[in-house]
């Protein structure tokens, strides 16, 4: 059976800053967050060996992007072969997009339960993690016909929606959807016939 390797990029210079990115194009990586794609590729690396067999996909965005781009290097695989889809986006932010979380929680309180790090409030204008996973179930239908291993490099939210699909989770209560336990940002999960093994805990948010 295929495995899948979920990734999440590195810390982007609007982590640093507090701000908001939900699918913003393009926010950078910091220098931190060039370390953590180090260490996935590492990981990646001891798991895998050089040039594997493994198909690489990612979310559009540039911070994604950009991991992948140090990851595929240390697998010794080509960057260019790498697909985008963009549904494999973060979760959608609308008019909170960009802006500081401190501003945010100043005008109508908490953005997200500080225990299970879920949003508790939907951003006007923005997606629900319903959209998130509708999304991503047509993704994952498309990919049904394929073989082999791949990773996919994501982000914080959806790739828990993502997580919590592969493994056929339940509707998280609070959420209407599938929702995995979080991962720190430069952390790889690893899952084969629904069961999930965390590779790599990375050191980011």
């Amino acid at each position: 059976m295929a495995r899948w390797f979920i990734a999440r990029h590195g810390e982007t210079v609007f982590n640093a800053a507090g701000r908001i990115q939900g699918d913003e194009g393009h926010t950078p990586l910091t220098r931190a967050g060039f370390a953590q794609a180090e260490e996935m590729g590492e990981a990646l690396r001891c798991r895998l060996g050089p040039k594997p067999p493994l198909a690489l996909w990612s979310s559009p965005s540039g911070r994604a992007l950009q991991t992948l781009a140090v990851i595929a290097e240390h697998l010794e695989l080509d960057w260019h072969a790498a697909r985008t889809d963009a549904r494999l986006r973060e979760i959608g932010m609308g008019e909170w997009s960009g802006a500081y979380y401190r501003d945010i929680v100043a005008e109508g309180g908490p953005v997200y339960d500080s225990e299970t790090l879920l949003f508790v409030r939907q951003a006007p204008g923005g997606e629900s993690y319903g959209d998130v996973a509708e999304r991503l179930r047509s993704w994952l239908g498309e990919r049904a016909g394929e073989t082999g291993d791949r990773l996919v490099l994501m982000h914080g939210m959806s790739s828990r929606v993502l997580r919590a699909l592969l493994k056929g989770a339940e509707p998280h209560p609070d959420c209407r959807a599938p929702v995995a336990a979080n991962l720190p940002q430069g952390s790889v999960a690893e899952i084969e016939e629904g069961r999930e093994t965390v590779l790599h805990v990375g050191s980011g948010r």
